[in-house]
């Protein structure tokens, strides 16, 4: 079955059933300074799930893509990517248990014909020190779904990773994990959640490849979260029922929320009854012409035509969604993910220069996504180009990397350091080439270079990011109502030609991009600025309504990410009559304050390229 299937038929199982499709959000998450992609589909539902009301309703079901960087290190297995999509379904306070698991095992084993004898769960063992329950409801519930497949569903407490090795399967259907394993939130388990955090105890579903023989490197017996390989993740329901109060507690929330998250590529696996994530028509166009082009077969460099095709995907992917590679933030990640996937083809004898070969890499990236995201596929010059200027520069700082390597008598970890930040020379490929003049480099300081190199990283995006998050902080609503006000003041000032093309917000600044050909003139800011100003002081009030998408635009409202929005819209329109009398009329999620007095006064800080014809703003209030 090939994913665009997969994912059509989960999109309209759960249409069938009262859901309302939304398209996908982008990678790089709006008014969210807290995080520099979307991680999960749940990450732009935060809002719906502690309580405001979806335009929707409260059955919503999407195909999310998201980016995860803690998983950069482990691609290479056969199981591992950065870029993935998420098939997702919430319960806005709607539906529960028994609806959502009833639901994922018919789609499971009617939809996709997936046999059960191949299905084990886990679930929620409780945890007495928070006052949070086990899991009970869902194991009588799971039991009653085997039963109907005349499958014996037997219990096993195993409660730890530890545990699970060391006694096993136990002829088990149904297990018990401690909240490591079977709860959810963006921050971890209960005790790692900052207040105000909503999450909540979950169900996973894994499938059992039994050809795939058990590895003893990671314990005496496998269970369902061993990580030999026999088992694949491939579906897990949140039951967000809490959130965590200043004191500590755990408070239930008003509303029982459902949130589902079922990795595409592991279904696509699945359904294909192969483990290797990487054999789906997900990667294999991007696979195949690394072969070609390298003369060399899968099984043979299976780590690092995974590791080139997911993190040159991965890339293609943000740049579609506007990331540029600079040494800053996305940026920063993208420049990393491809630089990762051209040490990887030097490996392999790849000519990671040649400019033909990366065009027809983001060419199979944007014909594999030509349905789901045809975005890809209508940038594909603009992201051909960002990706061969990106992987000519590196080619040349590597090759002064090396050339500066060759000349150097002795190398130790703090040189090797060095030669890595400003060369980007991998700390593999310096002992590659010490090697060969027999030298050895001590991998030690290498490491502990890199952690204070972290360390002041992490200092640095802390600062940042001060603020929290943009829905919870009076100055961000301010700031985010602001950018309405300034995106109408440069299409005034500079012409209607003027887009918006994304937009970041703290506390501390906004930070606004926006579709202009050369840089402002001092006198063009200063006009922009009065502007914006002048509808501050003038305190228009800010008017929310709920349209669909074809009247919203038909009234004059802006949307320039018309592919994210779904039939039905919030539009925020500033003026004294959202009909008749109003300056800006805009699609958007939200949150704003009820009228631009509140904003206070608005300084432009600072302009600068982005690169493509994208320019950015910087602006603070001062009052």
């Amino acid at each position: 079955m090939k994913a665009d299937d997969i994912r059509q038929k989960y999109l309209n199982f759960f249409a069938n059933r009262g859901h309302k499709i939304i398209p996908s959000s982008s990678l790089v998450p709006e008014n969210d300074p807290t995080t520099l992609f979307t991680g999960s589909g749940m990450q732009p539902m935060l809002p719906y799930l502690l309580g405001e009301k979806h335009p929707l309703g409260n059955r919503i079901a999407d195909s999310q893509k998201c980016f995860r960087a803690e998983d950069i290190e482990e691609v290479g297995d056969n199981r591992h990517t950065t870029f993935f999509e998420m098939l997702g379904n919430w319960s806005l306070g709607s539906y529960w248990k028994k609806e959502q698991l009833g639901w994922f095992f018919e789609f499971l084993t009617e939809v996709l014909n997936i046999n059960p004898q191949s299905l084990y769960v886990t679930v929620f063992s409780g945890d007495p020190q928070n006052k949070i329950p086990r899991d009970g409801e869902s194991v009588e519930i799971w039991q009653k779904l085997f039963s109907q497949k005349n499958i014996a569903a037997s219990t096993v407490e195993l409660v730890t990773e530890k545990q699970g090795y060391k006694h096993g399967m136990q002829d088990g259907r149904i297990f018990y994990y401690e909240a490591k394993k079977n709860w959810w939130s963006r921050s971890g388990v209960p005790q790692n959640m900052p207040s105000g955090e909503p999450g909540g105890p979950d169900s996973e579903v894994f499938f059992l490849f039994d050809e795939v023989k058990h590895d003893p490197k990671y314990g005496p017996h496998c269970h369902p979260n061993c990580n030999c390989g026999r088992f694949l993740e491939i579906g897990n329901s949140v039951f967000m029922a809490y959130q965590k109060q200043t004191d500590g507690s755990f408070k239930e929330l008003p509303q029982q929320n459902v949130d589902f998250g079922g990795g595409l590529e592991r279904l696509a696996a699945v359904t294909n009854h192969n483990p290797d994530v990487f054999q789906t028509d997900l990667f294999l166009p991007l696979l195949d012409k690394l072969e070609t082009a390298a003369d060399v077969s899968y099984q043979k460099e299976a780590p690092s035509l995974r590791r080139i095709s997911d993190h040159f995907k991965c890339a293609v992917m943000m740049a579609a969604d506007g990331v540029i590679p600079s040494n800053k933030d996305q940026g920063s990640v993208m420049r990393r993910l491809i630089r990762k996937a051209m040490i990887s083809m030097r490996k392999i004898s790849l000519n990671y220069k040649d400019t033909t070969l990366i065009g027809e890499l983001v060419q199979a990236t944007a014909t594999i996504y030509k349905h789901a995201y045809p975005q890809v596929l209508q940038q594909q010059k603009h992201i051909g180009d960002v990706m061969a200027q990106e992987s000519q520069q590196f080619s040349t700082a590597l090759d002064r990397g090396i050339k500066k390597l060759e000349s150097l008598k002795e190398v130790d970890g703090k040189v090797a350091f060095d030669l890595y930040q400003s060369y980007g020379l991998p700390l593999e490929m310096t002992e590659e080439l010490l090697a060969q003049m027999g030298q050895r480099v001590d991998r030690h300081t290498f490491t502990e270079e890199f952690k204070k190199h972290q360390a002041i990283s992490r200092s640095g995006a802390s600062k940042k990011f001060a603020g929290g998050l943009a829905d919870h902080s009076a100055k961000v609503i301010r700031l985010h109502t602001a950018t309405h006000l300034l995106h109408q003041a440069l299409r005034e000032v500079l012409g209607g030609e003027v887009r918006q093309e994304g937009s970041n917000i703290t506390a501390a600044r906004l930070r606004f991009d926006f579709s202009h050909h050369q840089s402002l003139s001092e006198d063009e800011i200063k006009k922009v600025e009065l502007l914006v100003n002048q509808k501050v002081k003038e305190n228009l009030p800010v008017h929310k309504t709920i349209a669909s998408q074809d009247e919203a635009l038909k009234s004059g409202a802006l949307a320039f990410f018309k592919e994210k929005y779904p039939d039905k819209v919030s539009v925020y329109t500033i003026g004294k009559d959202p009909k008749t009398d109003w300056w800006s009329k805009e699609l958007c999620g939200g949150p704003h304050v009820a009228s631009t007095g509140k904003i206070g006064p608005v300084k432009i800080i600072k302009q600068q390229s982005v690169g493509g014809g994208i320019r950015r703003l910087y602006a603070e209030l001062t009052d």
